[in-house]
């Protein structure tokens, strides 16, 4: 059961809470079967024979107390050996007003009325199977042992100078070996508590000028299966393999001090690392530039949810709750899982990999919890009996060999898990987060594990980690060169999921490599130069999953689905009978770091057509349910809006400001202005205020120097203006190719926009934290910068469509983006919007709503528009006329029925501009046939 569908549950539960059975309505909510409450309800299930309280095994211990007695109680219950014995994962006490509960695994403790467990349903969520894996990734354990080993690192490298002759390979392997060893000392891999550190501590000379030695012998040691010619103290070491020891190196040397943070490193509690994010952090020892955040760089358990959830675990929970009480088909799902692959083709240290691992083998806990309920026990000719799979799921019926009596008196099968590192497949161009990956995967399936007999502990079993075995396929190479079908092999039988969250940089960031890697993808597609580089993830991923079964989600950049980056990328994947399965509209990407990275990102599912009917868009906290996902994740079919020269809705021509390519020669700040007409009063002849989009916003004070041709010998005979013409020459004449061309006149601005009316005015470049875009009208006599755009001589209404909600939703929608700034258009962006054509007395009606915005802001005049447009500090005032003026523009499109979400406005606008478009392609049509004739 997913965790929405448990918020509801829990939402409806509180509606009307019935005490004699809530702690039953509690369990099932949370999706523990009928069948088991039942049993419960009987005192089959219910290990307490006293009145009030509720004793289910390794489930919950509950009591109804008085109010006085509520904190007393807990504190008893939690700390009382027989109480605990059956291992409830939780205790819980209420007198029906308040309810205390305390999780006993993690020590996590709730105090909340009862009436509001709903906000607080994700407390019980390991009744679901779904840890809480956002306490572990604040872990102190990692930051600590992290911060320990750069400390290492840092004496090893300075102390060994010649470490990174062979790149660096070699530290790598050493440093993956150490921290093996470490968690393997305490997490009983090895045989011994503390045996590594203890033997390193008493087998070398505290100056540390033989730990190398020790070192190399143990490591050779570790890759040895018969060590019995060791001495003693190197016998008691276990047999490692798995590739880890394998391979030769050369230990670096150490020194006092080096041996000092080493034997101080094995004193820290391993157990407590998570592999899920630890290979992240340790990355960062090795990376001089992720030092400031040192344990910081990893991805937060939550977003990588987000990913994996839509892709393939919520299908995998349904189908398992679809199976409950049906043993046969619950061992059908085990089957499948066993045999899904998943496949990060940019995995880092294999974040994504590993939570995928976990959340399956969860998943597969849960489902054998299911199948060993007795009333789900398989009986064939009176005996107990245990169903296998062929490869191509067919059923054979065997006795089991291995079973024991549970306290019913019926026998239960052993179980061990079917699910395999050998499943998880992973690309990493860098060599120490490959070997990362390796390492984490070993240590997360130990965790596993270990959770896996806890969770199961009457019937589950783990085979020994040692020997290792294959820590999954992870390739170290460049994922785009790399054929990831040889990688990761698919055949029309396998069920594979790509996943993950590949590199970013905009064509801007590129390096010679990438700009190759760009060209090696796209070959033959054209100019791809102006696309992403993540761009090459999904050419590859959409290759690689064509008529089979497999599908794709990755994060990425929001830029894919906006702007000239949409008919770049999108019309390939729908050509090859693809579509978008799910999508998350833009969010911070954040990363449970205290320097949070925060960039802004989508996640996009891609799937072959027709797999699933229901598309969903995840969006302001909401799921919408829609039958098709545009490029721009939102409803509606697949539309490409592309670059216009004219308003389609028929609005007045929009250009952008006029653009010196002077050097600032011919720019005056306001005490140039006041020098210059102090010193000739007839320079005031040829200066105008002069405005950018900085200046708009901030309210800056600023002038130009604007002469026409024909004024060219006046303006030279005034010194201090001849001199910036004289500068601005020079400037042009060492420029670039506009420069130069504009030599010749250096007097004059190179592209000119300027005319005497009152210009109305628009920022090229906007925050997209705003809610409106700042536009606004300017005195006549302002030249206009190219910072800005600029409209002539327009009615005001065009004011009130520029500075609508929903004009700034299509601007988002289908600009570009400048970092994580709105960089506007003209021909992408107003010439494409979509805009009915209304009556005088709409017109006159928006004009109304746009000065009473005006107006608004005139109230604030010692506030900037920065400041007015700021969402968290904009005047009510304001915010409530910008809001009327909203329902002004939309009634314009829907004038009996209001939008429900900015996903409903966008797929409107998108249908509306796709009929405007074909309408007038079609008009264009017919007349150059009319004229033709």
């Amino acid at each position: 059961m997913n965790a929405s569908q448990i918020e509801k549950n829990i939402s409806e539960l509180v509606k009307s809470i019935d005490k004699e059975n809530f702690i039953f309505d509690l369990l099932v909510a949370y999706g523990i079967s009928k069948t088991s409450i039942t049993r419960l309800k009987k005192g089959d299930f219910n290990l307490s024979k006293v009145e009030g309280e509720v004793l289910y095994k390794k489930k919950v211990f509950f009591k109804e107390v008085a109010s006085d007695k509520l904190l007393t109680t807990i504190d008893d219950l939690t700390k009382n050996e027989e109480d605990l014995k059956h291992n409830p994962r939780f205790v819980i006490v209420t007198d029906y007003k308040t309810l205390l509960a305390k999780d006993i695994r993690t020590g996590l403790t709730l105090d909340t009325p009862i009436t509001e467990i709903n906000k607080r349903f994700d407390f019980f969520l390991p009744w679901a199977g779904q840890e809480k894996y956002q306490s572990k990734n604040e872990n102190h354990a990692d930051r600590k042992a992290s911060y320990e080993m750069a400390k290492l690192y840092d004496i090893l490298v300075h102390e060994n100078p010649n470490i990174y002759d062979d790149g660096g390979h070699n530290l790598n392997i050493f440093l993956s070996r150490l921290l093996f060893c470490f968690f393997a000392e305490d997490t009983g891999i090895f045989n011994e508590e503390g045996i590594f550190t203890n033997t390193l501590g008493q087998h070398t000379k505290s100056d540390g000028s033989d730990v190398h030695l020790f070192l190399d012998r143990l490591f050779k040691v570790l890759n040895t299966e018969d060590n019995s010619a060791e001495p003693d103290y190197l016998q008691v070491f276990p047999y490692v393999n798995g590739g880890l020891f394998g391979s030769h190196i050369v230990s670096p040397k150490f020194s006092l001090k080096a041996r000092k943070i080493i034997l101080e490193c094995g004193e820290l509690d391993w157990s407590e690392i998570n592999p899920d994010i630890f290979g992240s952090m340790i990355q960062a020892v090795v990376n001089p530039a992720y030092r400031s955040g040192l344990g910081m760089h990893y991805t937060s358990v939550p977003n990588i949810m987000k990913v994996i959830e839509p892709l393939f675990l919520n299908e995998l929970r349904e189908e398992f709750e679809k199976s409950k009480g049906k043993p046969n088909q619950l061992r059908k799902l085990i089957f499948r899982i066993s045999k899904i692959k998943c496949f990060d083709p940019a995995c880092g240290s294999g974040n994504f990999l590993i939570i995928a691992y976990k959340e399956l083998r969860a998943l597969e806990i849960e489902i054998i919890k299911e199948i060993n309920e007795p009333q789900s026990t398989t009986i064939v000719d009176g005996s107990q009996s245990k169903i296998h799979f062929t490869k191509d799921g067919h059923e054979i019926v065997t006795n089991a060999p291995q079973a024991r009596m549970n306290f019913n008196g019926r026998q239960t099968e052993i179980w061990f898990t079917e699910i395999k590192l050998s499943q998880f497949y992973g690309i990493e161009l860098d060599d120490f987060a490959h070997e990362m990956a390796i390492l984490s995967l070993w240590l997360a399936e130990h965790q596993m594990n270990k959770v896996f007999v806890d969770e199961l502990h009457d019937y589950g079993r783990a085979k020994p980690i040692l020997p290792l075995k294959e820590a999954g396929h992870i390739t170290q190479g460049n994922a785009t060169r790399l054929d990831w079908k040889t990688v990761c092999p698919i055949d029309l039988t396998d069920e594979v999921y790509i996943l993950g969250n590949p590199p970013y940089l905009g064509f801007k960031g590129w390096d010679k490599e990438q700009k190759s890697d760009v060209e090696i993808v796209f070959n033959g597609m054209g100019n791809m130069q102006r696309l992403d580089y993540i761009g090459c993830w999904f050419k590859k991923a959409t290759d690689y999953i064509v008529n089979l079964n497999s599908s794709f989600a990755f994060v990425s950049t929001n830029s894919i689905c906006q702007g000239e980056q949409v008919p770049l990328l999108w019309p390939y994947i729908f050509d090859k009978n693809l579509e978008i399965s799910f999508a998350y509209s833009s969010f911070k990407w954040n990363n449970n770091a205290k320097l949070n990275a925060g960039v802004s990102v989508i996640i996009i599912g891609i799937e072959n057509k027709g797999k699933s009917n229901l598309k969903k868009i995840f969006t302001d906290n909401k799921i919408l349910t829609v039958n098709n996902i545009n490029p721009y994740i939102t409803g509606g079919s697949n539309i490409f809006v592309s670059q216009k020269t004219s308003s389609i809705s028929n609005l007045p021509e929009m250009a952008l400001g006029s653009s010196g390519i002077d050097g600032g020669f011919l720019i005056l700040s306001k005490e140039d202005r006041t020098e210059f007409i102090n010193s000739d009063k007839n320079s005031i002849k040829f200066i105008k205020p002069f405005l950018g989009g900085n200046d708009f916003l901030n309210r800056l004070e600023r002038y130009c120097l604007w002469i026409d041709d024909e004024d060219i010998e006046e303006a030279n005979n005034i010194t201090l203006i001849k001199n910036r013409i004289e500068k601005c020459k020079e400037y042009r004449i060492k420029g670039g190719r506009d420069a130069k061309k504009a030599a010749s006149v250096p007097h004059r601005f190179f592209y000119r926009k300027y005319q005497e009316s009152e210009p109305l005015i628009l920022p090229f470049t906007s925050t997209s934290v705003r809610n409106y875009l700042p536009a606004g009208y300017e005195k006549a006599g302002t030249v206009i910068s190219n910072g800005m755009l600029v409209i002539y001589d327009c009615e005001p209404f065009v004011l009130g469509i520029l500075s609508s909600q929903l004009h700034m939703i299509w601007a988002k929608a289908v600009g570009g983006k400048m970092r994580d700034d709105i960089r506007y258009s003209v021909n992408l962006i107003y010439n494409t919007f979509p805009f009915p054509k209304i009556t005088i007395k709409q017109k006159e009606i928006i004009n109304l709503h746009i000065f009473e915005v005006l107006d608004e802001r005139a109230k604030f005049s010692e506030k900037t528009l920065a400041q007015l447009y700021d969402p968290v500090k904009m005047p009510k005032g304001l915010k409530e006329a910008h809001h009327q003026l909203d329902l002004a523009i939309e009634r314009c499109y829907r004038p009996h029925r209001p939008f429900e979400s900015d996903v409903d406005r966008l797929e409107y606008l998108f249908k509306m501009y796709e009929e405007m478009t074909t309408k007038n392609s079609l008009f264009q049509k017919e007349k150059k046939t009319k004229k033709a004739k």
